[in-house]
């Protein structure tokens, strides 16, 4: 498999990915849209995922992440999967793995991390579960909410636009959702805090749009 890969190198693309904020050092430069066709191709196999998890290619690791068993996957899985976060496509697409995977008892240790991708790994994945996990019940989702404002203050950057993305996904989540997360919103927008003031405002703006306001009734 790794070596099919290989025969897709492209230059080109690892240098548009660069730009992005992509982490290059190991990038073959394939496309997700391309890794995502060749997931579908090779159906999901844990062996195999394990193995591509490990050879520390990026587009190894984003297919072995899209080829994960969600059913077979544990905690202690996604605790080794975690340690080797290093870019936040990475995270982003291994947060919806384990929120299919029902690995939500997860996040609050992963919002304890102190480390900047694992911290976001839990504020993805609450930011997933409001979109994804329609069938639980919006108060799941609430609880969240202190943990949001617990951590708005951390300046890092992948750290705090995905505290932001959480509070902005429940907040749009439904009517029930919607005032809980915009009464946040609008004490973060009045922090002292620099970076809490940010998620706060840009949330806000978001959370007060016609449209969205529309869509709630």
């Amino acid at each position: 498999m790794i070596a099919h890969l290989q025969t897709l190198r492209s230059e080109d693309n690892i240098a548009g990915m660069a730009r992005f904020g992509i982490v290059t050092e190991t990038a073959i430069g394939i496309s997700n849209p391309d890794l995502q066709k060749i997931a579908r191709l090779a159906k999901k196999d844990h062996i195999r995922a394990k193995a591509l998890w490990a050879s520390g290619i990026r587009e190894a690791r984003l297919l072995a992440l899209y080829t994960f068993d969600p059913k077979s996957l544990t905690e202690a899985d996604a605790r080794t999967l975690a340690d080797g976060f290093n870019s936040w496509e990475i995270v982003d697409c291994a947060a919806d793995l384990f929120i299919e995977a029902n690995l939500d008892a997860l996040i609050p240790d992963f919002a304890a991390d102190t480390r900047e991708f694992v911290r976001r790994t839990a504020f993805a994945m609450i930011a997933g579960a409001a979109v994804h996990r329609k069938k639980d019940p919006d108060e799941s989702l609430l609880a969240y909410l202190p943990l949001i404002e617990a951590h708005s203050t951390d300046n890092r950057n992948f750290v705090r636009k995905a505290v932001n993305w959480s509070l902005r996904n429940i907040g749009k989540r439904s009517h029930t959702c919607h005032q809980p997360a915009l009464a946040l919103a609008e004490r973060l927008a009045s922090s002292t805090d620099k970076t809490a003031r940010w998620i706060g405002k840009d949330a806000v703006r978001e959370l007060t749009s016609e449209k969205l306001l529309a869509r709630l009734g």
